[in-house]
């Protein structure tokens, strides 16, 4: 596997980032994006998970919406649901992680461990 890609269910911009922080702030239970629950606070990236991502031996991807799309439209732009986490290597591409998977986790703990147990 050449690199996980996790695809964030936001997009990117200063504008989405302020509506995001908001959202967040005021109704976090009905944040839509469940990477962005587990790995970052309102202003700033869960400690535990940057430790974990700068360490690990993977190479990791971060995308938005809008990102992923653009890069991937012509191939895989639409295959998919978003948040999702996605492998990529030599070309091809694959879920690594399902939406419904990460609508699931509750913690910076359980992400980290469900993509250890599939490496």
């Amino acid at each position: 596997m050449e690199k996980l890609i996790f695809v964030y269910n936001a997009y990117s911009g200063t504008r989405n980032v302020v509506l995001d922080a908001l959202h967040k702030l005021i109704k976090p239970n009905t944040y839509a994006c469940s990477i962005c629950k587990v790995t970052h606070g309102v202003f700033s990236e869960n400690s535990s998970w940057k430790k974990y991502r700068q360490t690990s031996k993977v190479e990791m991807e971060f995308l938005h919406i809008d990102e992923f799309q653009k890069r991937y439209a012509s191939k895989f732009g639409y295959k998919y649901t978003f948040p999702i986490v996605l492998w990529e290597d030599e070309g091809e591409m694959g879920i690594f992680i399902s939406t419904k998977e990460l609508e699931r986790t509750q913690n910076v703990e359980d992400l980290i461990k469900l993509v250890e147990e599939r490496l």
